[in-house]
This record gives C-alpha cells, structure tokens and sequence, in this order.
C-alpha cells in the first residue's frame, strides 16, 4: 500500500487527469470540509479488500481486541497524568488506582463489565487531570463549560483524521469490535480513537495553563457554550497540531493494527501506542 496520501481542505476543483493519476500512482485523495470533516474520497488502492473485510465481519474475536483498546487508553491516561503538573503523591496515588483498573479488565467477562470499568478509570482521570479547572465532569455533546466543548472539537478531528488511515487501508469503518453496530455509526472509528483521546485531553490541560484560551471567544446560549465561528481556526490549528505531532505514531498504529488482525494473531501481538 501507497504511504502517500492527499489531502484537500476547503473549496478545491479537482480534474479527471488528478484522478486518473491516483489510480495509476496508488495514491488515495480524500476531500475534507473546512471543519475538517471528510467529503469524499477517492482512489482508495485496498478499497476492495474482501479478505480484510470478511474477517471484519465473522471475527471472533472482538471482546478481547475491545479489552486490549480499553487497556491501551488506560496506559495512556497515566502516562498523560505524568505530563501534567501534579503533586508526586496525588499522582503516585491516581496512578495506582488506574492500575487496579488495568488489571481488572483481563478478568472481565461481558462489555457491560468493560464498560464499568473504563467508565470508573474515566472519572478518575478526569477529575485528576482538570483538577482546579472548575472541572464537573465530561459529558459529551452537552457542552456545558470551556474544557468540554473544546473536548468535542477535539475528538472530533481526531475522529476524522483516525477515519481517513482506516479507510486507506480498506477497513469497514462501521464495523466495529468494542462499540456496538448502529445504523451510519462508525463503530470501528470509535473503537480505534480510544488509545489516542489523551493527546486532546492534555493539549486542553496545556491550553490552559499556557493562558490560550479566551473566555470572550466563547458564547452561553442555551445553557450550552459555543465557540465563536471567527474564532474557531485558532482553536482548530491548537488541537490540530497536537494531532499532527502524532501523525506518524498513529499511522505505524494503524498499519500494524491491520497486519495484526489479517494475520489472526494472539491479541499480546497487537501494537500498542504510548503517549510521548
């Protein structure tokens, strides 16, 4: 597969020739709205992946792929507390807790259990991560302060940036192993963000503390705080270059994520991403 990649944000003609040479040259283009939402794409070189996605569709073994991606965003929520600025006992102490949390989940044996679990080691963190940020907790799509709606924004490039690697290698991305099948829910996208969500939370954390964040950029309405559209780019390059200092990390991810599942290997063969 082609490691290059085009990608197109805002209001761009593209030509029958472009798209002609991305077929000969196995490069996929894909078209993405101001708001960095996918449009469309085109070209994708293992589109037509039937043997990947037969093991989407019969795989046996989603509960313990779904265990492993929990696993994996609790190491990262830890090693996200270990870069913000925290008492060394606060932090020895929250740390240890996730851990318990960690190790609970190999003996887990139904998704409502897991659920439990990675809701439990949410909170925690959370409230451990945002301490003397008038945190109250996270609760999405409600955007009831700052730190939330920036989290929505936040996730939601993430989303879109984590669907696009996945549709370069052909996966279904509505066919997911941890978060259940809905009609038009990407599950699989769902399931593969989880390990990377502590980039945003820190970069939110660190927006923070380095005073980037303008309360006058922000309006009430509805009991819900949203951003100022004018504002919105400043907001948008902040969380995305987060992302982006990722980029490289989350695609080697991806890739070995795929050789992993295709090849059926044992879940302890699985690639694992680490917060830097």
């Amino acid at each position: 597969m082609s490691n290059f990649f085009l990608w197109i944000v805002g209001n761009y003609n593209i030509t029958t020739p472009l798209i002609k040479r991305a077929k000969k040259f196995g490069y996929s283009i894909f078209l993405f709205s101001h708001s960095f939402r996918i449009i469309e794409s085109f070209c994708i070189p293992l589109e037509g992946n039937t043997i990947l996605r037969q093991r989407q569709y019969y795989n046996k073994n989603n509960f313990e792929i779904a265990k492993y991606f929990v696993k994996n965003k609790i190491d990262n929520q830890i090693l996200a507390l270990k870069k913000s600025d925290l008492d060394r006992i606060i932090f020895t102490n929250v740390k240890m807790k996730l851990y318990e949390y960690y190790l609970k989940i190999d003996n887990v044996k139904d998704d409502k259990s897991l659920l439990g679990i990675e809701g439990s080691a949410s909170r925690l963190y959370f409230s451990t991560l945002f301490v003397g940020q008038n945190w109250h907790g996270r609760r999405p799509r409600v955007k009831h302060d700052i730190n939330n709606c920036l989290m929505d924004l936040g996730y939601t490039l993430l989303f879109t940036y984590i669907e696009a690697l996945l549709k370069c290698f052909g996966f279904d991305s509505y066919i997911g192993v941890y978060h259940k099948i809905f009609y038009k829910r990407k599950s699989l996208v769902c399931d593969m963000v989880e390990p990377f969500r502590p980039i945003i939370d820190y970069q939110i954390v660190k927006m923070n503390n380095l005073n980037m964040i303008d309360t006058n950029d922000f309006t009430i309405r509805n009991f819900q705080v949203t951003l100022n559209y004018k504002e919105s780019k400043k907001y948008v390059g902040y969380l995305m270059k987060a992302i982006l200092d990722n980029r490289e990390e989350m695609f080697l991810y991806i890739q070995n994520y795929y050789r992993a599942f295709m090849k059926n290997k044992d879940i302890s063969k699985f690639p694992i991403y680490k917060y830097k």
